[in-house]
Parts: C-alpha cells; structure tokens; sequence
C-alpha cells in the first residue's frame, strides 16, 4: 500500500511550482489523500489527518507528480517543496539527503570565497533548504555559525541540519537567532541561544580590509548584512578624496569602505543610538576618527536639514531597510524610496556619485529603476545609471522563486 500523503492541487495551480516557486498556498489545495488500511483516502485539506511536518508529495489536479515538501496546516504556505524525488526516497535516509543540500551549498559558495571569508552559506529556499539561513563569520581565526530555522520545513530536520554543518564546516561556534517573529506564523515558539560550546557574542570579521565589530546575539537578523560585500568593494573607486555621506548605515560598512578607499570626509547616519554606538567602537576599531563620523539622526529629517542649509556632498550612499514587506504597502514605499533619492540628488555635487539601493523584495527592479527616473525630474537633475548591482553570489537567485532577488543598487551619476 502507498504510504505517501498526497496533496493534491486545484486546476491550473501547478504552473508556479513547475516553473519552481517552491511554496503551495492553502487555498491551492483541492484535497489531500492519505493511506488508510483499505488503500486512499481523499478528503479536504482541513479534515485530513496527517501530522504537520510530515514530507508528502505534491501532485496537478490531473495527477501529475509535481515534488516534495514539508506540509504544515498552521501556516498559510501549507507546503514548503523540498525537493524533486519522491517522499519515501527522501525518507529512506534523511540524513543523507539533508547532507548533500548542505554539501552542495558549501561548494558553490566556495567558488567565490575563501576559507576565511565570512559569507551566507545557506539561502533558504534559494538553496532549497526552506526557512533556513545560515552565516558563516570568520573572527580571528574561528569560525562562527548563526542559524536561523524560520520555517517547520527546517525546523522539523533541524538534527540532521546541524550534523551536516558540523561535518562539512566544522565550526568553532554556532549561535541561533531563530527570534523572528515569523515562527509564529509557522505555529513555532521563537528561540535563540548557543548550540553547544559558547563564544562571543560580539565578533570581529573583516571585510574588504575593513575590521567591523558583529553582534550576533542582539544585532539586527543575524547582526550583519553580508549580501552588499562586493558592493561595498564597488563603490570605493568613487570615494578617494571626497566627502561622502552614508545612511541608513547600520554598521557603518558602506562608510568604512570609502575610509579605506581614501575618503576626505565620511559622515555616517542612522536613527538607532544602539547602531551608531557600534558604528563608533567600529571607527575606533579602523582608525578613522580623523575623517569619519557617526551620528543619530532620522535620515529623512536630516537630508532635508542639508538641504536648506545648502550642504553638498561628492557621494550619497542610501541603503534603507525595507520599506515595504508586503505587496499591498507599494505605493507608499514608493513614496519614501522617491522622496530619500530626490533630496540626495538634489545634495550632490556636480557629477556626484549616488549609490541607491533596495532590499524589498516587493519593489521589483522595474519599481526601483522607475522611481529613480521619476525622483531625477521632480529634482530637476539628469542620471546616468554607470551599474546595476544585485546580492553578492553566496545569495543564489533561484529562477521561479521572485523573492531570492531581492536587493537593488544602482549606481549613479547625478548630473
């Protein structure tokens, strides 16, 4: 007798998975069928009896086999797909199979980095391991894990996970930040802490030659932003000699990098005090009280203040959280992303260079490159775009799965 769940989809609902969106909706579903002792049984999503977390298979309404994924009836994305093979394949070894996702994640990252970069290892579903992120920081001769399970698809084979990043990465330290709130949504209880031996919850790593101090523990997500590495290796050809303003600077990366570059003058801004006094300890760390500075301020408030009082700058670099996480919430991001561009181009000097991004993955690069024209008119200046950038290659974009490409940079010149 067949034991596999089945989650059978509705008509014309498994164009996206096959394109390789790896995530079914409930309202997707027309029925799931489960083995009983006299063979299928057929019955709607809500009134089937399987356990969430269970690996089922995904068929079309016609009965096409579609893939694997970890069903969970509390979420609204009810099947996370895993993977192409059938369910009791999968389940023959689980840990064979977990081991070879996260093999193959440490190879392609190792393409691009060394050993002692520090780099996401693992995508999530990018790298088709739903829900999980995975950092590797390299400090002072250690390696550091952070881990995030944020979906039941991971969580549920968080053992066998953790044994294979033991095995291929053999890290010195792993500490979870599985606190995002959207566990909540999967039915999970936020948690975070040390997974074995403990280290230090705030590290050292370096970057582009730059030293930046990382809280694991408390900073924001998993403390640091690895996607714009090689953006901000891009940008330092811009910034030798000039006065360069850095906001929404966090850590004060993009900000460090144009002191390495040979910067006159680098003001970094950010409106928590908690980041500016690590963006301060990281100054300190790199030597660069003599021409940088950090202070707190609300980016918007500010660039309107050097506006009036007539302030110019050689570089802008605006790299701002999201401003929007849901796709209902466009229009009024479009408005903030508008409004921070048109100010800064209004700010730079002739023939400034504005480094402008966007890691909201609902404002799609045709939205962030269409704002940009439009912020260019209402500040009266002509843009030359000289690059487009995106995440760096330890953030694979997985084709079908639109979310996975999500940062923007454009790099300007504002005439």
């Amino acid at each position: 007798m067949n034991k596999t769940v089945r989650v059978m989809l509705k008509p014309k609902e498994d164009r996206e998975i096959s394109q390789g969106f790896p995530w079914v909706y409930d309202n997707e579903i027309s029925s799931v069928k489960f083995p009983v002792e006299a063979g299928m049984k057929s019955a709607p999503l809500e009134e089937c009896d399987v356990a969430d977390g269970t690996v089922v298979e995904v068929y079309t309404n016609a009965g096409g086999f579609l893939g694997s994924g970890v069903i969970n009836r509390k979420s609204k994305i009810t099947v996370r797909m895993i993977s192409s093979m059938h369910a009791d394949r999968i389940m023959e070894n689980p840990a064979a199979f977990w081991s070879k996702k996260i093999r193959d994640s440490v190879n392609i990252r190792n393409l691009n980095f060394s050993a002692d970069d520090s780099f996401r290892l693992v995508f999530g579903e990018a790298d088709f391991i739903p829900g999980l992120i995975v950092e590797k920081y390299v400090s002072k001769g250690s390696v550091y894990l952070v881990v995030q399970f944020l979906a039941l698809a991971c969580e549920v084979f968080r053992r066998e996970i953790l044994a294979a990043l033991k095995d291929f990465v053999k890290p010195d330290f792993i500490y979870e930040r599985s606190d995002a709130s959207v566990r909540e949504k999967e039915g999970l209880a936020e948690k975070a802490g040390w997974i074995g031996r403990e280290g230090k919850s705030v590290i050292e790593i370096e970057e582009n030659g730059v030293s930046i101090l990382v809280d694991i523990a408390q900073g924001q997500k998993t403390g640091y932003f690895l996607d714009q590495k090689f953006n901000r290796e891009r940008i330092k050809k811009f910034c030798h000699g000039k006065k360069v303003l850095d906001t929404f600077t966090h850590t004060g990366a993009f900000g460090l990098n144009a002191f390495k570059a040979g910067a006159r003058e680098v003001l970094s801004v950010d409106i928590s005090q908690d980041a500016v006094d690590m963006v301060n300890k990281n100054i300190s760390l790199n030597n660069a009280s003599g021409c940088m500075k950090a202070v707190c301020a609300d980016v918007f408030d500010l660039l309107k203040k050097f506006e009036a009082e007539g302030e110019k700058f050689d570089v802008i670099i605006l790299d701002p959280p999201a401003f929007t996480k849901k796709a209902g919430s466009i229009e009024k991001a479009y408005g903030g992303y508008k409004e921070i561009n048109l100010r800064a181009m209004r700010l730079l000097n002739e023939g400034g260079i504005l480094v402008s991004c966007s890691c909201s993955h609902y404002f799609d690069e045709n939205t962030f490159y269409v704002m940009l024209m439009h912020a260019a008119m209402d500040s009266h200046k002509r843009v030359q775009v000289l690059e487009k950038l995106g995440a760096a290659p330890d953030h694979p974009v997985l084709l079908g799965y639109p979310k996975s490409s999500y940062l923007k940079c454009a790099v300007c010149r504002v005439v």
